[in-house]
């Protein structure tokens, strides 16, 4: 690739986000990646040293850059504090679709073989809008907000991300049977969207049948389509069904900006420890790259991915193994 080196804001993140964004940093780098790198603090880190998790600079970053490599941030869980940052992001720049690619590795051993699919979760409402209030002593309200024009442009982003890398099927994942009004409005809006693609099989599934159908037979599905509750979960599952969150990346998209990530957590226990899993943090930068237009470096990092993993002599310790994070990058730095 010729011309400028596009620049991309590098969000290292809390926990063991530092140690895998660095990684990355590496792989990209060796792969032939042409990136220059904007680093911005965001979350813990941010709010510690500059007195908020989202700051003035970081929004600044990302608005010039358009595109970003995120490691994870600490989203605080039922008490008082600051708001989660991811969910901040992707409203402030409407990055509208939560993309999650997720297949099966030679040489990792799990109950399944042959999964390939794609998560595709609608990124900005339902219960995610953050409208909760409590209404009495002992009761709290959360209202789910679901649009007809947030369902239409999630539709129309999976039927299309279907048709472009040439799968063959879109399942919508709905609880329409029980909340008819707003999941029922989701799927009125796929199902105007689907007859658009007649090329591409089109089905629904209650979501706690899909999730029965994912644990029995995975290799069913193609594309999937949901709701942002709904897809924040199944996203998960899917991960365990191939190995974990360690091995699967994560964009968020929209018309303008995108944000690539890890979908794991921060994992505090073993930050600082050189033991963190930087392989979805790895494929989430080969994702950055094909966005950017650099697809043979990206294609690089996915094979070298593939390679270390098919050896199978080299595992961290969520996939059972003893191998430190260096290592790991030491080794595809080497295939590359």
């Amino acid at each position: 690739m010729r011309g400028k080196v596009p620049a991309v804001t590098l969000i290292p993140g809390d926990g063991i986000g530092p140690e895998v964004t660095d990684a990355a940093v590496r792989v990209i780098e060796a792969a032939g990646g042409r990136v220059r790198w904007d680093v911005q603090l965001a979350g813990r880190a941010a709010f510690e040293q500059l007195g908020t998790p989202i700051p003035d600079a970081l929004l600044a970053s990302i608005r010039r850059n358009r595109v970003a490599l995120k490691g994870p941030l600490e989203t605080q869980v039922g008490r008082a504090g600051y708001r989660s940052v991811n969910v901040a992001l992707r409203k402030t720049f409407d990055l509208y679709a939560n993309v999650r690619p997720t297949r099966s590795w030679k040489g990792v051993r799990t109950a399944f073989s042959g999964v390939d699919l794609i998560v595709v979760r609608e990124n900005t409402e339902d219960l995610y809008s953050g409208i909760e209030h409590q209404i009495a002593p002992g009761v709290v309200e959360s209202v789910k907000v679901i649009t007809a024009r947030a369902s239409r442009r999630i539709a129309r982003f999976a039927f299309a991300l279907a048709r472009r890398e040439r799968r063959r099927s879109v399942a919508a994942i709905h609880k329409a049977n029980i909340m008819k009004l707003s999941d029922g409005l989701f799927l009125q809006c796929a199902r105007e969207v689907a007859r658009r693609y007649p090329e591409i099989t089109y089905r629904e599934l209650i979501v706690d049948n899909a999730c029965m159908q994912l644990v029995l037979r995975p290799q069913q599905f193609d594309v999937l389509l949901l709701e942002n509750l709904y897809g924040d979960i199944v996203s998960d599952l899917c991960a365990g069904l191939v190995g974990g969150l360690g091995l699967v990346p994560g964009a968020n998209l929209g018309d303008r900006y995108a944000i690539f990530e890890a979908v794991h957590g921060t994992a505090p226990d073993i930050a600082g420890k050189n033991l963190a899993n930087p392989l979805a943090v790895v494929l989430s930068g080969a994702m950055l790259l094909r966005h950017l237009g650099q697809a043979r470096a990206a294609a690089r990092i996915e094979r070298a991915v593939e390679r270390l993993l098919a050896e199978g002599r080299l595992r961290t310790r969520d996939l059972g193994g003893r191998a430190t994070t260096t290592a790991v990058v030491d080794r595809l730095c080497a295939l590359l």
